[in-house]
Order: C-alpha cells, then structure tokens, then sequence
C-alpha cells in the first residue's frame, strides 16, 4: 500500500484528570483537535473542543461540567455549549451512556462535544481507580466505591469468573507491582509475590 506523505486528516482526543483540593472529587478534561495539516492556517485546525468535568469521589457523580469550543467551522457552534451542562447529576456508572445519547446526541448537541462526553465516562472510572489506588497506596483511606467499581464486565479480564476477580481474591493489589500484571497461575500457584512484584 502506498500513501501520500502528508495526511488528510488528524484527530487527536487527550483526557486528563487531576484530584482536586481535598481529595474528594477529581477533575477530568477531554480535548479534541481535528486538523487538515495539508491546509494553510488558520483553516489547518477544523475543531479544538473542550469538554470538563468534576466528579465526586464517593458515588461518581457529575457535580460541575463545562464546554468550550477554541476553534469552530460555523460562528453559530458555540450556542450549543449550554446544553452541555445537562452532565451534571448524572452518575458515571452504569446507564451513563444511554443518558448521553439521550441528551447530546445528533441535533440535541455538537457530534464532537458529544464523543468527548462519551470518552469522559470511562477516564473518569480509570481516574478515580488511580485515586483509590493511591490514597492506599499513601496509607489513607479508600474512598468512594471499591477498587474494582467500573471495571466489572469491562472486558473479558473483568467478567464474573474472570482473571481480574480471581487474581485479586488470591492477593493482588491493583496499581501494585509490575505490568502486565504477571498470569493468574502466578497468585493462585503461591510461588509469587501476590503484589505481582
């Protein structure tokens, strides 16, 4: 297969969370940046959309959100960025991608606000592991619901009989040791280190 070496297009989608003061919420940033980089600027950069929540720790809920729209094709784009803040109140937990479509999706919203709302679901869940994972880590409390909450049936690792569940009821630690995290007959065989180190 031969290709043009300057491509048509680029998409780039970031997530970033950080704890907040406290420690009892986190917040989470989602960014995309479409561009045409065959394009002479200011036509090179099509979208630059932000989408921000704030999550409280103990039940991942959405207490704050907020949309920004940087760069834009239509002047009018931007007058959907209050309809963003309907994220507050909803749960990060099951049912959270359902009560996306129904409030953003196609003419409700912005198609790119929309995917980033979506993509913030799951980093919020990845984000509030690392938060519990490193409060225990720190020698505090764990906060918030338990080290495996929005990871059940995430893939075949988190199924109910799977290898994630096993792995931990034989001794492994989330957010400990070495990745990948080594095979279950490692823990369950009591040879290893259950910190998978």
């Amino acid at each position: 297969m031969t290709r043009a070496r300057l491509p048509l297009h680029r998409r780039t989608v970031v997530l970033t969370a950080y704890e907040e003061e406290g420690g009892d919420e986190i917040s989470v940033e989602a960014e995309l940046c479409d561009e045409r980089a065959w394009a002479e600027p200011p036509a090179a950069v099509v979208h630059r959309m932000a989408l921000t929540v704030r999550v409280r720790l103990a039940d991942r809920v959405i207490v704050a959100a907020g949309a920004r729209m940087r760069s834009f094709p239509h002047a009018e784009c931007p007058l959907v960025v209050p309809v963003f803040d309907g994220l507050v109140g909803l749960s990060v937990a099951a049912g959270y991608n359902r009560a996306v479509q129904e409030r953003f999706r196609g003419v409700l919203g912005c198609s790119h606000l929309y995917e980033l709302a979506r993509a913030l679901g799951p980093a919020v869940v990845q984000a509030a592991l690392s938060a519990h994972v490193r409060r225990r880590e720190a020698g505090g409390p764990a906060q918030g619901p338990s080290s495996t909450a929005g990871v059940l049936n995430s893939c075949h690792i988190w199924a109910p009989e799977g290898v994630g569940l096993r792995k931990l009821d034989a001794g492994w630690r989330p957010g400990s040791g070495s990745r990948p995290v080594p095979p279950l007959e490692t823990f369950e065989g009591g040879g290893a280190n259950p910190s998978g180190s």
